[in-house]
């Protein structure tokens, strides 16, 4: 089940070469997490945490899951939540579907619920800005992944998690309102995306 051909375009061009070898030894914890899970035939479980749960967390639920499905590694479910819930920033709706994704908001109000989809038969991500423990995302065996310095300092436990594995990533919100607010958040989805397709890539099936 092939990747939206704009996405699959997407995807092909990221260039994991441009990620620092400090930066693999960050992400390579979620590596090893990742296999060992496969190793042992248990399901992946990955929820993706930052402060407010509306931009970072929601890019890298994302990007993990799409990439996830892009290598062939199933039994991955990829969730994301917050110290506190807000709403998914709509720029970050916006940037996912110029990168070829198929968003749908299923809900509007204060804390509207995005369909995001990365292929044609398979089922959307959904997306809505949520407390990390709340009833949607797991209650035990998953991994904690910190997408930002002030969620992974703010909660220094996360009930349930199995492994907490801090992946963090510069908010683009304070370009918000800014002319280089559209690039900002591109930058940050392509870095994401990127590291995802690295991460996934390094899995032995």
């Amino acid at each position: 089940m092939a990747l939206f051909e704009k996405l699959n375009q997407f995807v092909s061009d990221l260039d994991t070469t441009s990620i620092a070898e400090e930066r693999k030894q960050t992400l390579s914890p979620l590596v090893e997490y990742i296999q060992e899970k496969l190793d042992n035939h248990q399901p992946i479980r990955l929820n993706l945490i930052c402060t407010h749960n509306s931009r970072r967390s929601h890019l890298s639920q994302v990007w993990a899951q799409t990439m996830a499905h892009y290598f062939g590694i199933d039994n991955v479910s990829c969730f994301s939540g917050g110290t506190e819930a807000t709403a998914l920033f709509p720029m970050v709706a916006s940037t996912l579907a110029n990168c070829g994704f198929d968003i749908n908001m299923l809900s509007e109000g204060k804390n509207p619920v995005y369909g995001i989809k990365f292929s044609e038969n398979v089922h959307p991500i959904i997306c809505f800005s949520k407390k990390m423990d709340d009833d949607f995302n797991p209650k035990s065996d998953f991994a904690a992944i910190m997408t930002c310095s002030q969620a992974d300092e703010g909660c220094p436990f996360v009930p349930g998690a199995e492994k907490r594995i801090p992946i963090t990533y510069e908010d683009p919100k304070a370009f918000d309102g800014t002319p280089e607010q559209a690039q900002k958040y591109r930058e940050r989805s392509e870095q994401i995306a990127t590291e995802m397709f690295y991460v996934f890539s390094q899995i032995q099936k």
